[in-house]
């Protein structure tokens, strides 16, 4: 990768998920339906709270998001771990966008507090994430605190998110 951006619209982030965007064999977004924002409006390497870098990224609502429609029937509701999986997303992409190599794999989440929802009423969900440490040796680990917003409010608070980069076999897909 030559000339780091600093945004990223929807086509970026597909051809982040079709592999094209950190090369062969790195992090990768999933595709939709499970991409979970439409845009990384901000990233940077020395920003956030941390002063280790930051993701800022967002998802238009639509009444008819596939998750609506099922969970649940007559009252839809976005799904809590679909917020939480989007900050996992964004960290991991964050780790791509430094130059680290590996396919990431979520590893956890130290406390996450929930105090609101997205339902199709919303208009937007604004994810922000503040870097706390990045390792970049053997393994490769970010480790970062973040928010989901809700048109404005603060919905949920992420401490400790974990995601790795994994260069072994073992995350490969496997089948006969």
């Amino acid at each position: 990768m030559n000339e780091r951006k600093t945004s990223y619209g929807y086509e970026d982030l597909l051809s982040c998920g079709h592999g094209e965007l950190f090369g062969p064999g790195n992090a990768r977004l999933p595709l939709p339906p499970m991409l979970m924002f439409d845009r990384i409006d901000r990233i940077s390497e020395d920003g956030g709270s941390h002063g280790k870098g930051e993701v800022v990224a967002s998802l238009d609502v639509k009444p008819d998001l596939w998750f609506f429609g099922c969970h649940f029937e007559s009252d839809p509701v976005m799904p809590g771990a679909l917020g939480l999986d989007a900050m996992w997303q964004l960290v991991g992409f964050f780790l791509g966008w430094i130059g680290a190599p590996g396919r990431g794999r979520a590893l956890g989440v130290g406390e996450v507090k929930m105090s609101d929802q997205v339902l199709p009423s919303a208009r937007q969900v604004v994810y922000r994430l503040n870097l706390k440490r990045v390792i970049r040796r053997k393994l490769v680990l970010g480790i970062a605190d973040g928010t989901m917003e809700v048109d404005g409010n603060t919905a949920y608070d992420a401490k400790d998110l974990r995601v790795g980069l994994f260069t072994q076999p073992e995350t490969q897909a496997q089948g006969a």
